[in-house]
């Protein structure tokens, strides 16, 4: 009869698992054993238990199909958390296997105990321990449905000795694969809905990432509406492609278009978005919004009609209720709007012949020489903000990282999980120089894994996105500073590709080296310090901050720092 390690790995073959990311451990000899002797998964070793949830993240959320990593009891798979976090908010589908210590030293503050079960409760749609293999087929069974049906992280925690007992006898269960639904709203809220739309004169849309699958009848919808349509974050992949309704982003990482295509409209439709930021809400518009989970209605400004809903079942429900001949003044003015908008970004996004490099440019040369179907990473700081600026979403291109969350260290992890899961697909990762170092092990993971990821270092020698919080906050900056190594040779002496780049002139030529290469490149370019990344509305007390902040600067003795400050962002105010 199998144990209980080899039914984990049949059932996880039957759900379609390919791939296992974790690292190896004496509470989990039963399983990677298992692993070894029957062959059908592989294993995708990490070097840090954080990286390997992040890619096991990234790979869920690429193909949208579940993914797994395993670790060992106590302080191996508590390193899962931030990574667990983060794909729990993105509402990817992931299952944590997590090993505990012999089950005969629960609760007695055994060597490397924690409660497994306990920790991961807040990042999980379902968590627990199999203690008795007679629970193992309905614990094992539901935490997969409660992963690909919820959209999260689910949890199993199995004392190590567990692993080695004999499996149950059980009728095989169908492959558990995610059921395919749709959710329309009942026709009173549609009609509720219409009779908002239909009374205003100047209606925008914001499309958060609900609307993934949905993109031409979004397009649709704000054909009849005469709408513009600005995107959050994680909205921008699934609605930036051929979208002539497109004004841009607005929250704190868009820019001015967006923001005023909200600001100046009557009528607000969210469709499938949590945007988070109240202060970017209109005040005085009145509010229709689509979600899939009621729960999420008015939870970030108030609404005057909810709608639970599927994204594309309920805009093709709702155009056939709007009525016709609106006038399209408020979509030409928000798109005139982007178009100078976008227009003032793209100027500054040049090389000025000086040192150190604009990371504007930077992102604008990847965005330029990077394939169609491209997948971008971003770090959680300034990375995140030049990707959302300059990179645009045609052809098949994905943008994936810490968007909920928000945690530094995501990118060159989630990277592995893309490439993991399409070998063949071009993967970028966009990389901060503090986000790197905090899990620059797993550096080691790239050669031995052979995942031929490319990563761009913004190597700024800072938190630079702290740095500018500090600013605002009228706060002298303190302890951002980075003493980094050459990040290039670093990579070259793991066996990576590295390439240094310090002067605008010679970045092209790298980026088209990196671009053209077979394996994995460390792209390691530094990049101006002092570059000011304002959001589209500043608010009275961040401008007194930051007054604030230049005054004791100079007082502290540190005016170097505001003559840079000049140099960089100054001089490119003669393009506005």
């Amino acid at each position: 009869m199998a144990n209980v390690a080899q039914y984990f790995i049949d059932t996880l073959d039957s759900a379609g698992v390919k791939r296992i990311w974790g690292l190896p451990g004496d509470s989990l000899n039963a399983f990677t054993e298992a692993m070894r002797r029957d062959g059908r998964l592989e294993w995708l070793h990490m070097r840090h238990e954080e990286a390997a949830a992040f890619a096991a993240g990234a790979d869920a959320e690429l193909n949208g199909e579940l993914a797994v990593v395993a670790g060992s009891c106590g302080p191996g798979n508590l390193h899962f958390i931030n990574g667990l976090f983060d794909a729990h908010r993105n509402r990817v589908p992931v299952l944590a296997i997590a090993s505990h210590i012999p089950s005969a030293e629960i609760g007695s503050n055994y060597f490397q105990e924690t409660h497994p079960q306990e920790l991961f409760r807040e990042c999980s749609v379902y968590c627990e321990m199999v203690g008795d293999p007679s629970q193992l087929p309905w614990v094992l069974e539901i935490a997969l449905r409660a992963a690909v049906e919820k959209r999260g992280v689910a949890v199993v925690v199995v004392p190590g000795d567990v692993f080695f007992k004999e499996a149950p006898a059980r009728r095989p269960s169908a492959p558990i694969r995610q059921t395919v639904s749709h959710v329309l709203p009942g026709e009173g809220e549609l009609r509720a809905a219409a009779d908002v739309l239909n009374g205003a004169k100047k209606v925008t849309i914001l499309a958060g990432s609900g609307v993934a699958g949905a993109h031409d009848e979004v397009l649709a919808l704000a054909e009849a509406l005469q709408a513009p349509i600005v995107h959050a974050l994680r909205g921008k992949e699934h609605i930036e492609k051929d979208n002539p309704y497109d004004v841009g982003m607005t929250g704190l990482l868009g820019f001015a278009s967006g923001y005023r295509a909200m600001e100046q409209a009557d009528a607000l439709l969210m469709l499938g978005t949590d945007f988070p930021y109240r202060q970017f809400y209109p005040e005085k518009a009145k509010i229709v919004q689509v979600d899939i989970r009621g729960e999420q209605l008015g939870r970030r400004t108030p609404i005057d009609v909810g709608l639970v809903g599927g994204v594309k079942e309920t805009a093709v429900a709702l155009r056939p209720l709007i009525s016709g001949d609106r006038s399209s003044k408020h979509l030409d003015d928000s798109v005139k709007h982007y178009r100078k908008t976008r227009k003032q970004l793209d100027d500054l996004a040049v090389d000025d012949g000086k040192e150190p490099i604009h990371p504007q440019y930077v992102a604008r040369l990847l965005d330029e020489l990077a394939s169609s179907d491209a997948v971008f990473t971003a770090d959680v700081g300034s990375p995140v903000i030049w990707a959302s600026r300059y990179l645009s979403m045609h052809g098949d291109r994905r943008l994936l990282g810490s968007f909920a969350h928000g945690s530094m260290a995501n990118a060159m992890p989630q990277a592995l999980g893309a490439q993991a899961a399409d070998r063949s697909r071009q993967v970028i990762a966009l990389a901060g120089d503090g986000g790197l170092a905090m899990l620059m092990g797993d550096l080691l993971s790239i050669k031995q894994n052979k995942l031929p990821i490319k990563i761009v270092v913004f190597n700024n020698s800072s938190l630079n996105f702290v740095e500018l919080e500090m600013k605002a906050a009228g706060i002298v900056n303190f302890a951002t500073d980075l003493e980094n190594p050459n990040f290039a040779a670093v990579a070259e002496s793991l066996g990576i590709t590295g390439i240094r780049v310090e002067k605008g002139a010679d970045l092209r030529g790298a980026v088209e080296q990196m671009v053209a290469a077979d394996g994995p490149v460390l792209l390691d370019v530094v990049t101006a310090r002092e570059e000011l990344s304002m959001p589209p509305a500043i608010t009275l007390a961040q401008a007194k901050g930051f007054t604030v902040w230049a005054l004791r600067t100079v007082l502290s003795g540190r005016g170097d720092e505001l003559l840079d400050l000049a140099d960089t962002n100054l001089w490119r105010r003669m393009f506005d």
